[in-house]
């Protein structure tokens, strides 16, 4: 059995702890009602854009624009956002599983991966597996719009390079449902993908008079959408990354005041016992002076 002072060592040492994982999950809880609010107000901008970019595709034709076009995918870019601290339950080894996994079904189809990583969980992780980097991304999520515009023009121009650049982008990200659950999205984000038949049809009826046409105008809704998709990723990442990180604090919180009870216990026993011992102890020394 551990000395007493052992014991009350750890409990000292638990409660220190406890004290750290109430506060990160304190500072998380604030910063995911600001990360709530702010992908919360954008879902809605971003439907509506890829809503218009739809309708004006439809009428112009996938030919209409560069970033429509399929082509042979020879390069895969994988967009993975992770995050640059740990300490958030499983929401980066979800995330990097899957993408190990989609790049071994990837390789095994004979094409080649690269990957675009936001995050040092996600870049160490990959430095490791000794994977293509292409661009490392750490410290983008402090940029906000004006990186993920950065971010997106960047994908862009790798999708129309004539030579060394890729053909196809795959964004793979946590999707914020709520504190305790985040969904694992796989969304192609380049080649952009053409409006299905059926919306092509419904939309047929309600014709515009576009100014100055409808060419112009998916030029600058195109890399407005790519731009919104790339951020709305960012954001719905740093949600989730939030969320997950006050549940894992709260429930380490909870096995910290589990554990300390357990200890205290332990200490209460083991006192208990010694005060035994020594009054064991003591009455057999009396009687022995008795006899």
């Amino acid at each position: 059995m551990p000395s007493l002072k052992a014991i009350r060592r750890r409990i000292v040492s638990v409660k220190n702890t406890q004290k750290i994982t109430r506060a990160m999950k304190m500072v998380a809880a604030a910063r995911l009602r600001r990360a709530q609010q702010r992908i919360v107000e954008l879902r809605p901008y971003a439907e509506k854009t890829r809503e218009v970019l739809q309708s004006v595709a439809s009428k112009v034709g996938p030919e209409a624009h560069p970033l429509f076009q399929a082509r042979e995918v020879k390069t895969v870019l994988l967009l993975v956002f992770t995050s640059d601290r740990g300490l958030a339950g499983g929401f980066n080894s979800s995330i990097l599983r899957a993408v190990d996994r989609k790049i071994v079904e990837l390789e095994e189809a004979g094409k080649a991966v690269e990957i675009a990583v936001l995050g040092r969980k996600g870049r160490d992780h990959f430095r490791r597996r000794n994977v293509t980097i292409r661009h490392d991304l750490v410290g983008a999520y402090e940029g906000g719009a004006t990186r993920a515009a950065e971010i997106a023009r960047t994908l862009m121009a790798d999708f129309s390079a004539a030579e060394g650049g890729v053909d196809e982008v795959i964004a793979v990200f946590n999707e914020f449902k709520s504190a305790m659950t985040q969904l694992l999205r796989m969304q192609q984000v380049l080649p952009l993908v053409t409006p299905a038949a059926a919306e092509a049809e419904a939309s047929a009826g309600n014709d515009y008079i576009y100014e100055p046409s409808r060419e112009a105008l998916l030029n600058t809704i195109v890399p407005m959408y790519v731009e919104v998709s790339v951020f709305r990723a960012m954001l719905e990442s740093q949600a989730s990354e939030h969320g997950a990180r006050m549940t894992a604090m709260d429930n380490a919180t909870g096995n910290a005041k589990k554990m300390i009870a357990s200890l205290t216990l332990e200490y209460n026993r083991a006192r208990q016992a010694a005060i035994t011992k020594e009054l064991m102890e003591i009455i057999g020394g009396s009687e022995a002076l008795k006899d």
